[in-house]
């Protein structure tokens, strides 16, 4: 298993749709394990395939950081069957640089896909795991959460961004984009 680096947020790769994996292969099951290995180092609660660089619908997702491993979901093609109930969370995103940002989400998901064998398997969730498959079924899809922000916030931390990047210092997080 490996480390994979995490691309980070303006790299194209991660505004383009995922492709389905229409075959479970080693490389496929090698791919889920390099994930969940970044995923904890990282640390994350979840990680999508393109955000290391894989155009292909897998997601692994772990919201039990007290006790990695215990509940980790690893799924290929995931969908959401059914989603209900409105709530916002506070996200981040192993691909967006020192920020946050509340974001408005289903409350209740019942999310299915395949597991490493090739079993279905289905997801009912709520809460932090209920945004985390949200979160990383988006990125599947070419979306950040900074995609589902207000334009002006988008743009406050894109200015920041850019300027961290020419100065190669983080820049402090605004007040404002914490609303």
């Amino acid at each position: 298993m490996a480390v994979l680096k995490i691309l980070k947020y303006p790299d194209p790769t991660l505004k383009q749709l995922s492709l389905s994996v229409e075959r479970i292969t080693e490389e496929t099951v090698r791919l889920i394990q390099d994930m969940v290995e970044t995923m904890y180092a990282a640390p994350g609660v979840g990680l999508a395939a393109p955000q290391v660089g894989a155009l292909r619908r897998i997601i692994v997702v772990d919201v039990d950081y007290e006790n990695p491993g215990r509940n980790l979901i690893k799924l290929i093609n995931p969908e959401i069957r059914r989603a209900e109930g409105e709530v916002i969370w506070e996200e981040g995103c192993l691909s967006v640089v020192d920020f946050t940002a509340e974001v408005k989400r289903a409350e209740r998901v019942e999310v299915v896909g395949l597991n490493e064998k090739e079993q279905e398997v289905n997801v009912a969730a709520e809460g932090l795991l209920a945004v985390a498959l949200q979160h990383e079924i988006d990125h599947l899809d070419g979306k950040l959460f900074i995609d589902r922000i207000s334009r002006l916030k988008r743009d406050l931390y894109t200015r920041r961004l850019k300027k961290m990047l020419r100065t190669g210092k983080p820049q402090p997080e605004s007040p404002r984009l914490m609303i």
